[in-house]
């Protein structure tokens, strides 16, 4: 995992606008706590947070230089608005090298299944237990040539070195299976109107039995 520097500046004025004229200045209201540790409330420059996070994903190790001491954390809660995408807020943890933290990471599928497949995506992230100075990136998988039937689940995912698998093994990940036929989603055309019909029909029922109670 690379190392992903970024300076934080202690963060003296609290309360919503204090939070409104930090980020219209550039900066990311965040929060430092762990360890049992006071936490920290802290400022960090948006567009180079943003950078760390394109970059390294929303697991970046962070190194924190606060006032000239360095701290490592961890991206806990990253606090997005929905419309502007620009971080609103975030909750950093404290870590420490040689502990070990349990993290979500996403798994990509690459390859080709058999002809006549058809591949679905069940869940695309697992949960592992970790080292903190080396968690990963991602993980893949690869279906190239696999069979109608097979499955993948969190079990198969390669860990590297040191790496606990956290997830219900069992959870699938990939399924592959039969692709429908021009004449199966015919069929389900055909149906669908069929289906429709029924439901219109036990609603109009249904309204006309209140009217009569009533």
């Amino acid at each position: 995992m690379s190392e992903n520097k970024l300076t934080a500046a202690v963060r003296s004025e609290f309360g919503k606008g204090s939070a409104r004229r930090a980020r219209r200045e550039g900066q990311v209201p965040a929060v430092l706590y762990g360890h049992k540790t006071e936490p920290r409330h802290l400022l960090l420059g948006a567009l180079e947070f943003a950078a760390i996070l394109r970059h390294s994903g929303t697991n970046a190790l962070l190194t924190l230089d606060i006032d000239g001491e360095e701290q490592l954390a961890l991206p806990k809660q990253i606090d997005v608005h929905p419309l502007t995408r620009i971080i609103e807020h975030t909750d950093l943890l404290v870590v420490r090298k040689g502990e070990k933290v349990t993290v979500e990471i996403s798994v990509s599928v690459t390859g080709e299944a058999a002809p006549g497949s058809l591949v679905t995506n069940d869940a695309d992230v697992i949960e592992v237990e970790v080292e903190a100075t080396h968690i990963p990136e991602g993980f893949e998988v690869s279906i190239e040539g696999a069979e109608i039937g097979t499955q993948i689940t969190a079990a198969d995912v390669k860990l590297p070195a040191g790496a606990t698998l956290v997830s219900d093994p069992e959870t699938l990940l990939v399924n592959v299976i039969e692709a429908p036929t021009e004449a199966d989603l015919e069929s389900e055309e055909e149906e669908a109107p069929e289906g429709e019909a029924a439901e219109d029909a036990a609603q109009e029922a249904e309204q006309a039995a209140e009217s009569e109670e009533a």
